[in-house]
């Protein structure tokens, strides 16, 4: 197993820094950024240049594609591209490897499938939704409408074109999943048939459901306002950017909508579960199946699996999810089994008690000019340790996602960063990072209401100190 960086560190590519992946580079806590530069993060019209060729990052609001849409999508990746369709942890995907100049025919063919609604826009279609809202009889409301209002009203807003590619919505049904995720703006059904709107970590505000996604953008408006008071470009990338991480903007919202101000319930988050997922309001009708893509990495025969089933159930779409997977609904109980074996025999994960739940890395060398190690390879050695190598403890089922306890049946996640911008890696909740340095890895545990623990193991220590890690062991 390698186990620490052993190439001298190649120059960055002078835009890298301004891209961090979908969003997440590793910020610390209570330390805003200016924006005191231009975007540069990617989309599908703006490329953006890394060692592996050019790369591009596709919307998907919510991570909901139609099965001719995800068929387009892995046909743009097998034309432009390496071939594999890249999760990120937003649900969106990225396409890498790409020609320099194949930017103006992909757009047309995502643009056909109609993945382009606003080129406006296509940057700022940051959306995450419960993925399994209204397939599993858990949450308070169905967020599909949600989902389809708040992207049209996006599209059609010219401030809202002033967001940044980082700032983010989430819509919770209510069971507490995507709200997890640190957003700036989130929609969460309550059990009254209300919605709560929160804005950063700012107190949530109580409104009717059926005005939350106007309320939405009008508090997206509103920061946009906030970041640019002198009219010009906005100073901040997110809420937590703002001098006052938003409490202002909230209070002003709360007049304005008007919308009085509410006690948001924390249960625990979670992912969502592997394999078949019955709804019990209908025994034995369709299931949807779930399913996780080892490192987020789909390749092309399994992204052409993912693709056709979804073509063959009556809704004919599928959901990809923030914790790089997928979810097919509609899938017919007496195939299940049947499809979910296909899946398997692909090389997904269909089964919490895999390894590779929970585990989850950068893009690392040779595709990252930032990256001081191969962090995918020395991942999967972690998960499939080759014969000799010390074995790990193999966790347990359970998901194991951010914002879950650590028990011995679900280990924290862990996410493996090329480098200290720790592009993709969770924002909150217990979790493990392993951060190449130039002297080997660091393994550093992070636990709510804790300092984090860090620790430099030697090379023949660290598989077994980051399964301790993960167990929330103390780590030296």
């Amino acid at each position: 197993m390698s186990t620490a960086p052993d190439q001298p560190r190649r120059p960055p590519r002078p835009a890298a820094e301004a891209c961090p992946a979908d969003g997440n580079a590793q910020v610390r806590e209570g330390a805003g950024q200016p924006r005191n530069r231009a975007d540069a993060c990617p989309g599908t019209l703006r490329l953006h240049p890394a060692d592996d060729g050019a790369l591009a990052r596709v919307r998907i609001p919510g991570g909901v594609l139609t099965a001719a849409q995800a068929e387009r999508l892995g046909e743009a990746a097998r034309r432009f591209g390496d071939g594999d369709v890249h999760l990120t942890s937003r649900g969106n995907v990225q396409l890498r490897g790409l020609g320099a100049a194949c930017g103006a025919d992909m757009a047309q063919l995502l643009g056909a499938a109609g993945l382009l609604p606003s080129a406006a826009h296509e940057r700022v279609r940051n959306i995450v939704a419960s993925p399994l809202s209204g397939l599993d009889g858990r949450g308070h409301l169905d967020v599909g409408e949600w989902l389809r209002a708040l992207d049209g009203l996006l599209c059609g807003s010219g401030t809202a074109a002033a967001l940044s590619g980082r700032f983010l919505f989430a819509l919770d049904d209510g069971r507490g999943d995507v709200a997890a995720l640190a957003p700036d703006v989130t929609l969460r059904a309550a059990p009254d048939g209300t919605a709560l709107l929160r804005v950063g970590r700012n107190p949530a505000l109580r409104l009717p459901a059926a005005d939350a996604p106007r309320a939405a953008l009008l508090a997206a408006e509103a920061f946009v306002t906030s970041a640019a008071p002198d009219g010009g470009e906005p100073t901040a990338w997110r809420v937590a950017d703002l001098p006052d991480r938003g409490a202002a903007l909230t209070a002003a919202l709360a007049d304005r909508l008007p919308a009085p101000p509410a006690t948001e319930p924390t249960p625990p988050s979670a992912s969502p579960a592997l394999g078949p997922i019955p709804h019990p309001a209908t025994p034995g009708g369709p299931l949807a199946l779930s399913v996780l893509a080892p490192l987020g990495r789909l390749t092309p025969t399994q992204w052409r699996a993912l693709t056709a089933l979804a073509a063959r159930t009556p809704a004919a779409h599928l959901r990809l999810t923030p914790w790089r997977g997928a979810v097919v609904p509609g899938v017919p109980a007496d195939r299940a089994q049947e499809e979910l074996a296909a899946l398997a025999a692909a090389g997904l994960v269909t089964d919490t008690a895999s390894p590779w739940v929970g585990v989850s890395a950068c893009a690392g060398r040779p595709g990252c000019a930032k990256s001081l190690a191969d962090v995918r390879a020395d991942a999967a050695a972690f998960v499939h340790p080759a014969p000799g190598d010390s074995e790990p403890a193999r966790p347990a089922p359970g998901s194991g996602e951010p914002g879950d306890a650590p028990t011995p049946a679900r280990p924290l996640p862990v996410h493996w960063s090329g480098c200290s911008r720790g592009c993709g890696r969770p924002r909150t909740g217990d979790r493990v990072d392993v951060v190449a340095t130039s002297g080997g890895y660091r393994v550093d545990l992070f636990r709510t209401g804790a300092p984090p623990r860090g620790a430099h193991p030697r090379p023949s220590d660290l598989a077994a100190t980051v399964a301790a890690a993960r167990r929330g062991a103390p780590i030296e």
